[in-house]
């Protein structure tokens, strides 16, 4: 992975009018709004796992890409919560709770195949945003992946944490089962682990992130940004692929435009 970052050829476009920023912003919100209705629907006839995932966004119902949805990118090569270059041309923003089914199921069944397809090739950058909606077990569990990141072993405790359906605010992730995770996930100082997951800075990084997520109009999750367009819902592995396939080959214009 480079030490250094540079710009991509598309978060040099021009930015845009206020009133298309708003418009932009305003299907967000509404959007978001469905994929919540619809998520308490499900959860509430299914249990947590196995209840059918929202896929209300669809790619043809998207906006197109926004230069300021686009520049929330961070593209730190230092972030311990992101995977990939961050010279990608795809950066792929999810915001997520680890305590969301949905989430969980995105997790096991599609990051996987978007690594070994798209992040270990250069072409995508996934960039993890902590967005606890369903409780204190969720922002608890949200400061652990933190902390996790500190020792750089925050996908690992990731993926320890998705390995499998959990109940939902029934202790699955409490103290004692976080930190089972973290030595399961191969973090090697757990008293630092611990310190670090009650201190202000894993409280400060938390609500930055949830901070940028409500600022955009998110309200549940999973929700994805790729290259600045909105993507609401667990989307099945094809329609994200798709939109990874698009904005990549948008990207590789605009850069051929600009030699």
């Amino acid at each position: 992975m480079p030490g250094t970052s540079t710009p991509s050829a598309s978060s040099r476009t021009r930015r845009p009018r206020p009133g298309r920023t708003r418009r932009v912003l305003a299907v967000i919100a509404l959007a978001t709004a469905v994929v919540t209705a619809v998520l308490a629907f499900a959860l509430g006839r299914g249990t947590a796992g196995t209840a059918a995932p929202a896929t209300v966004s669809t790619p043809e119902a998207q906006e197109p890409a926004n230069p300021e949805l686009l520049a929330l990118a961070r593209r730190d090569a230092d972030d311990p919560l992101a995977l990939g270059s961050p010279d990608a041309p795809v950066v792929l923003i999810e915001y997520s709770d680890f305590q969301c089914p949905f989430c969980g199921r995105f997790a096991r069944e599609t990051k996987p195949d978007l690594v070994r397809d798209y992040v270990d090739k250069g072409i995508l950058r996934i960039e993890w945003r902590n967005f606890p909606v369903f409780g204190a077990e969720s922002d608890q569990a949200a400061r652990a992946g933190w902390a996790a990141g500190q020792q750089n072993r925050f996908w690992q405790f990731h993926d320890e944490a998705y390995a499998e359906p959990r109940r939902r605010n029934a202790g699955d992730f409490s103290e004692d089962n976080l930190l089972a995770m973290a030595r399961k996930a191969g973090v090697e100082d757990l008293a630092r682990f611990e310190k670090d997951m009650a201190s202000e800075a894993a409280h400060q990084a938390v609500t930055r992130d949830s901070e940028e997520g409500y600022g955009i109009g998110v309200t549940s999750t999973p929700a994805f940004l790729i290259n600045g367009r909105p993507v609401l819902g667990a989307q099945p592995t094809d329609v994200l692929t798709g939109i990874i396939d698009e904005a990549a080959e948008l990207a590789r214009q605009q850069e051929d435009g600009d030699e």
